[in-house]
């Protein structure tokens, strides 16, 4: 069957999308998916859903607070969200404007800095950052720019997302949007799954604005990934050989995780230690090395997200474990509720 578009559309009622976080972080719902099975649980009961020997791996990225507004030197109002940081005072970015702003121009962001335009990279810009006082560019999007909450999210960003719109293991700054399958994790529950016996380790992948982009193209076969920046540290290959060595099984902890170690895998299962770049755009037919099972959010209809967990778990399976979580009331999205998937055999 040959994949197009249209296999991935589906209609979700507007009031399904989660505008806020719950109370509590490990309060959401479950939806366990294994083949064409569902069962309704609670996450905090994924320490009973998994085994001893199991290994969770994670990815430890920290959201950058990378929307900025200003104005050009012509007076026109701007908004700029940093794609990734380039170098240590250079920035791939989207800019909102009335009018393109032009190379050699300048732009003035939050009355704090100027931002030189350098050019294009297809539908980014290339700016360099040029501070009254010496400080690099993530130093100044820390100080003064603004946390960036996905376009689905209908409210500017609050006090309260400063913390939740981020991990609880987050370490290494470089992303413009969460791994919002983590969101779910707080301390007690990582506590619980250590004491039942399920190892915890980590990987980086920096998320670009680019996951956001809904594929433009009917045929899949022409759709082209945006690159994202990944790290996996020499102790999480060592920990995934062991994993599989004594019949444990890899949990990937969403989908950024999935694809850095798919990214680095080798075709026995292991994988790279190091850093390198990923376009990996998995669909339906994708042969997964390394991940066993995917904890994941709920994603966007058409979306390079629902094709991987399509992947994963099964087109007909993801489609009906979907229709039943709008049926059920599930929370969609990055503030929502998660699945439990079980890789298709």
């Amino acid at each position: 069957m040959k994949l197009t578009l249209d296999h991935f559309d589906y209609h979700l009622p507007p009031e399904c999308i989660a505008q806020a976080p719950l109370a509590e972080r490990s309060a959401s719902r479950l939806l366990v998916m294994r083949g064409g099975a569902l069962e309704d649980r609670a996450f905090v009961d994924l320490p009973a859903l998994l085994a001893p020997g199991d290994l969770l791996v994670m990815n430890d990225t920290r959201v950058l607070h990378a929307r900025l507004f200003g104005r050009k030197d012509s007076g026109g109002q701007i908004e700029v969200l940093v794609e990734r940081v380039t170098g240590d005072d250079e920035v791939l970015a989207q800019v909102r404007a009335s009018k393109s702003p032009k190379p050699g121009s300048r732009l003035l962001l939050e009355d704090a800095f100027e931002a030189e335009v350098l050019g294009r990279e297809g539908e980014f810009y290339r700016l360099r950052f040029h501070a009254p006082q010496p400080a690099d560019a993530v130093e100044l999007l820390e100080r003064h720019g603004r946390l960036p909450l996905p376009p689905y999210i209908e409210r500017a960003a609050a006090s309260a997302d400063e913390e939740r719109y981020q991990t609880v293991f987050a370490r290494e700054r470089g992303s413009v949007a969460a791994p919002t399958a983590g969101l779910h994790f707080d301390a007690p529950l990582l506590e619980r799954l250590r004491a039942a016996g399920v190892a915890i380790a980590h990987v980086t992948l920096h998320v670009g604005a680019g996951t956001f982009q809904p594929v433009r193209v009917h045929d899949l076969s022409a759709h082209r990934m945006h690159r994202e920046h990944y790290h996996v540290p020499q102790a999480t290959a060592e920990a995934i050989a062991a994993t599989k060595a004594r019949g444990g099984r890899v949990v990937a902890v969403g989908t950024t995780t999935l694809r850095t170690l798919e990214s680095a895998a080798n075709p026995d299962g292991s994988v790279k230690v190091g850093a390198g770049e990923t376009v990996l755009f998995v669909t339906p037919g994708y042969d997964f090395k390394v991940i066993d099972l995917l904890v994941t959010n709920f994603h966007l209809p058409k979306s390079t997200l629902l094709m991987l967990v399509s992947a994963f778990g099964g087109l007909e399976p993801i489609r009906a474990a979907y229709r039943h979580a709008i049926a059920s009331g599930y929370r969609f999205f990055s503030y929502g509720d998660a699945m439990l998937i079980h890789r298709q055999t």
